[in-house]
């Protein structure tokens, strides 16, 4: 497996750099660290003593995978999960936050082995990962990256603002969709067909 830091430098080059886009939750963000990020955490990288636009301008590279590291991949208890699961989930965290342990742990339901969905890699939802992997070590990396990608469907059926994230211009997968297929086998990436009738119902 990579090193974590080096999973945290390809999530920054995927996020990209500064965008401030009305229709995304997150607003002004950069290399998928977003203002509310920093203010939560209180880091003022301008060092002029708040935190605003400004310091989200600021923020470098390798700050913002420090960041990760830090905050979505240990505090979470990310660093607890089967190595093959960690990449997707880690990423997933950096995108959506605790949906990402949540999605997963919902998805122990399917295997058998519900849990509670609090977003948090506890002990308990370490033990019971780590049971549906020594049983499924060849499915459970794609089953998560296949239900990662339906709950980007779902934001997108649910909230209009958030379907450009999902389908392109041109009605081609999305962004979300690209992202979450990064993770799953090839053999079970959605064909232009499947994923032009997944969004068929989307105006």
């Amino acid at each position: 497996m990579h090193s974590v830091e080096s999973i945290a430098a390809e999530i920054v080059r995927r996020e990209g750099g500064f965008v401030n886009d009305p229709d995304d939750p997150g607003g002004a963000t950069k290399h998928g660290v977003t203002l509310a990020t920093l203010k939560r955490l209180g880091i003022d990288v301008d060092g002029d003593r708040d935190v605003d636009v400004a310091d989200v301008k600021a923020l470098t590279p390798d700050r913002a995978a420090a960041i990760y590291v830090a905050h979505y991949f240990r505090e979470p208890g990310i660093d607890r999960l089967p190595e093959p699961l960690q990449p997707s989930v880690f990423d997933m965290q950096v995108n959506a936050g605790a949906n990402a342990v949540k999605i997963l742990q919902r998805l122990m339901a399917a295997f058998g082995l519900p849990l509670k969905d609090d977003g948090v890699v506890g002990p308990v939802t370490a033990r019971t990962v780590g049971r549906v992997m020594a049983k499924a070590p060849e499915h459970l990396v794609d089953a998560y990256g296949i239900a990662r990608r339906n709950y980007y469907y779902k934001l997108g059926d649910a909230r209009p603002a958030s379907r450009k994230f999902a389908r392109t211009k041109a009605g081609g997968k999305g962004g979300w969709i690209v992202r979450a297929e990064e993770f799953i086998s090839e053999k079970y990436h959605f064909s232009a067909a499947e994923h032009a009738a997944r969004v068929a119902a989307w105006a």
